[in-house]
């Protein structure tokens, strides 16, 4: 973790490592610092990276895939995907499905091109270092609970949509936390002030493991 700090550390096959290791990950992920600690001294090293992880949807592979039929049964699908715990679960911001892409698409010539995503990401982080420059944070993932209520306000439509999700999946209120972060971040790559029904839906669209 300290040697991913400013950086990206990522984890393939997450459910494969030891669910002990992984729960290690908790603390780290919201303080930004990991602390070994021994009989004669405890020592304290940064570690503020990002965390991407990936994993399977089932033990072989093809649950909900088209192409291919599963061979596993409900039960190991439950057993796997219980290897990641709610609590880790919660400090991930981002939980999406990547479905197969088919042959015809790897070509495709009308995708963005990386030029212009760095492009919209650089604009949006901008946005983000003027906006907090005065707090001492440069980005959305760095608000803490009494910035989250000054920086995203939401409408009444948007608080029942968020509200119909949070009771229906009983969520967190970490995860409520995190949705708002993700939202005030779509609405920053598209250059509005203001967080929309849209920005919500999109937010809450990428948290594909909050309805396990």
């Amino acid at each position: 973790m300290s040697l991913a700090h400013n950086g990206v550390l990522f984890l393939d096959e997450l459910p494969e490592f030891k669910r002990s290791s992984l729960e290690v990950l908790r603390g780290p992920l919201e303080d930004r610092v990991v602390s070994i600690s021994r009989v004669r001294s405890s020592l304290t090293y940064p570690c503020n990276f990002m965390l991407v992880a990936s994993m399977n949807p089932c033990p072989c592979g093809y649950f909900g895939d088209r192409e291919r039929k599963c061979r596993c049964t409900e039960q190991q699908i439950i057993n796997y995907k219980n290897k990641i715990s709610g609590p880790l679960l919660d400090r991930i911001d981002l939980h999406i499905e990547v479905s197969n892409i088919k042959f015809e698409n790897l070509n495709n010539s009308e995708e963005e091109s990386s030029e212009q995503i760095k492009q919209r990401v650089n604009e949006a982080r901008n946005i983000q270092k003027e906006r907090y420059k005065e707090y001492g944070i440069f980005s959305n993932s760095e608000l803490n609970s009494k910035l989250i209520e000054k920086f995203c306000p939401l409408k009444l439509s948007s608080k029942v949509i968020l509200e119909k999700y949070f009771n229906k999946n009983s969520l967190s209120a970490r995860s409520y936390s995190k949705i708002l972060k993700v939202a005030r971040t779509i609405a920053d790559l598209e250059e509005s002030k203001d967080i929309e029904d849209n920005h919500i839906l999109e937010a809450l669209r990428y948290r594909l493991l909050d309805k396990r």
